[in-house]
């Protein structure tokens, strides 16, 4: 159910979620990190990717090299999803496989100089997309919003690794 505020559509509270500030603000957050997102993901279409590769690749360039294991994690799919879009990245030349050179029985996932120029444009063009929706956004509102973004991302920086990886693939905050 969606109730309708002076501020647009605002979903309804969950079946069992508490009725608190906390939980009520979690509520909007989560609504509108998702209608964002879709926002953003227009803009995807340029840069002939499907999502599990462009978000993949968005690993590897924002966080650096990593073992396919890791990948999984953060991703929160198999060792063998991860290897099946690793080989997809890699035959377009997006990511390389390369040995570790502190452990050499690990193999690390490193984005190459086009797959971050790709994920760049595509990052610009999201962050371009955003952009156009606050268009009509006051001074203030902006503050507002700029200060949520800074509250949410330390939030993140502090989660487990697993809900690092959730949101990574929901809100997206410091990638594409």
């Amino acid at each position: 159910m969606v109730k309708q505020s002076g501020q647009g559509r605002l979903p309804a509270r969950p079946a069992g979620v508490p009725a608190d500030e906390r939980h009520e603000t979690a509520n909007l957050v989560h609504s509108a990190a998702l209608r964002l997102l879709r926002v953003a993901r227009t803009r995807d279409v340029g840069m002939d990717l499907d999502g599990p590769r462009a978000s993949l690749l968005s690993v590897v360039v924002f966080a650096g090299p990593q073992p396919v294991t890791r990948l999984a994690a953060i991703e929160q799919v198999s060792p063998p999803a991860v290897t099946k879009v690793v080989t997809a990245l890699e035959a377009d030349g997006l990511v390389v496989r390369e040995r570790s050179a502190t452990d050499r029985r690990v193999v690390l996932v490193t984005a190459t100089a086009a797959g971050r120029r790709l994920l760049e444009r595509g990052r610009a063009a999201r962050v371009r997309a955003v952009a156009g929706l606050l268009s009509g956004a006051s001074p203030r509102d902006l503050a507002t919003l700029r200060r949520a973004a800074q509250i949410l991302s330390r939030a993140l920086a502090q989660a487990p690794a697993t809900a690092q990886g959730a949101a990574r693939r929901t809100a997206r905050p410091s990638g594409p």
